[in-house]
């Protein structure tokens, strides 16, 4: 049985993506296959290289939320206040 896109690991053009151009690239994949006319071969590739796009992108926001969360542990132990978002 062949391993999906999940699995497998992230080819090195989108690790070098930025969150981003990736998600840019990641709608226009969702755009086409949107749209229906693209061949059978062609929207496997898409849905795989999709598949990638979107790991990527989980991961670089969830490195994002991780940063966040530290800086307002350092914040909080520093005893700063959070900003006023109003």
């Amino acid at each position: 049985m062949a391993k999906s896109p999940a699995h497998d690991a992230i080819p090195d053009d989108i690790t070098r993506m930025g969150f981003e151009e990736a998600m840019k690239e990641l709608e226009d994949i969702v755009r086409r296959l949107e749209g229906g006319q693209v061949k059978l071969d062609d929207a496997v590739n898409a849905y795989t290289r999709g598949s990638f796009l979107k790991r990527h992108c989980e991961a670089k926001l969830a490195d994002a939320k991780m940063k966040v969360e530290k800086i307002t542990q350092v914040g909080k132990a520093l005893g700063l206040e959070p900003m006023d978002e109003s």
